[in-house]
């Protein structure tokens, strides 16, 4: 099954290595854009935090400099009544012709919530976003009007006039490492999103989320989007130097006192979920596999995707595929260098896990091997229709399963 690759753009040159500039340059937006689409990414994530840009407006801007590229924007639940979300997203999904997805994040980091003036506990957050997530996709489909009245939301006669170009809705990711944050997403979302482990815990937490997913009924579970941050040399040799120079000019930056954890969101209560599991690898070794590299996610708290694969492209590449032989389908790809990173992933990386991916699904037509129902790399049991088909693989199709 064809494998789906996302990217990140962000409005300046803001990363753990680079001071970001000023909040919104538009000349190394347009670039890091096009960037993405020239690089044959399916989509781009446009995060969302209380110190930067707000994303719907990054991606409206970014949707109108592009012709092909997806856009999977962020959301936090709480902040926004459903059905606002519901006209937000269905309209920017009509301007960029079914090029959006929505991306739902909980909130994993107390202080970062309050900032926004979320006070809701983290077990609460979730009970919101399960109820808000059940809102939307009733709001993106029905053609009559409806009320709801739940323990966050309550509205009357409520009809989306304008859908979204996307049928029978827009996609949805759900992020999240605890049980419940399993739960959710393997109930309600289309692709559930996990940080970078070492192989056989993310197994672990894969098996967990089918699981979760069948106990809910669902005859398959959710699409699997894991993130890392490659790093690439010519060489290993080459690679590794350059995986070295970023983890001491990283550490060199937080000694400095800058605010660069919190950039990264390293929570003062006490780590996520998902950030104490990337934190467990770095206290096992700092290297694991072919080319899965802790040192950054430990010298940075873990705070958010920052577990490295590091190598030539061609053992980047043998890492990656490693993964979408566990069933991950998705690939979140950031550099610690956006723009130049993006440039490197589009010309040495993607190409070849696309053509090994495909070479791999010959081989099974070939054989006589039934693509749905089978097991193909996703996995057993995995099915072609549980998810997105990547736009770069059958744009027609991009629908998700109910």
């Amino acid at each position: 099954m064809p494998v789906e690759f996302i990217g990140a753009v962000l409005t300046n040159r803001a990363s753990e290595t680079h001071d970001a500039g000023p909040p919104v340059d538009r000349a190394y937006f347009r670039r890091i854009v096009r960037a993405h689409e020239d690089g044959d990414f399916d989509r781009a994530l446009v995060a969302l935090a209380s110190t930067i840009a707000e994303p719907m407006q990054v991606a409206a801007d970014a949707a109108a400099h592009s012709e092909r590229l997806g856009f999977l924007v962020a959301h936090r639940p709480g902040f926004i009544a459903p059905t606002v979300v519901a006209r937000q997203y269905a309209t920017l999904d009509q301007f960029s012709q079914g090029r959006v997805a929505l991306h739902t994040i909980s909130g994993g980091v107390d202080a970062e919530q309050r900032r926004d003036g979320d006070f809701l506990e983290k077990a609460d957050r979730y009970a919101r976003s399960e109820e808000f997530l059940r809102v939307l996709k009733r709001a993106w489909t029905s053609t009559e009007p409806f009320g709801h009245d739940g323990r966050f939301y309550r509205f009357e006669d409520f009809v989306l006039a304008t859908p979204p170009h996307q049928r029978p809705r827009i996609p949805i990711f759900f992020g999240g490492s605890s049980s419940v944050a399993f739960r959710i997403g393997a109930t309600e979302a289309d692709t559930h999103a996990l940080f970078a482990l070492p192989p056989a815990q993310l197994a672990a937490e894969i098996a967990k989320i089918r699981a979760a997913a069948t106990a809910a009924g669902r005859d398959h579970g959710p699409r699997i989007s894991v993130s890392f941050r490659p790093i690439l040399g010519a060489t290993e040799e080459l690679a590794w130097a350059r995986a070295e120079r970023i983890l001491e000019t990283t550490k060199a930056r937080i000694a400095a006192g800058g605010d660069l954890q919190t950039f990264r969101g390293r929570p003062a209560e006490g780590p996520s979920e998902g950030f104490r599991r990337q934190l467990e690898a770095a206290e096992q070794g700092p290297r694991h596999g072919k080319a899965l590299w802790t040192e950054l996610a430990k010298a940075l708290g873990a705070g958010g995707n920052s577990t490295a694969l590091v190598g030539t492209p061609e053992t980047v590449a043998e890492a990656l595929l490693e993964y979408v032989d566990l069933g991950v389908s998705t690939l979140l790809i950031r550099g610690y260098d956006p723009l130049d990173d993006a440039i490197d992933y589009g010309r040495e990386l993607i190409p070849i896990v696309r053509q090994e991916v495909a070479r791999r699904d010959r081989e099974r037509a070939a054989a006589g091997r039934e693509l749905i129902g089978a097991a193909p790399v996703g996995g057993a049991g995995w099915r072609e229709d549980a998810g997105l088909i990547p736009r770069s693989v059958e744009p027609a199709r991009e629908a998700v399963a109910a």
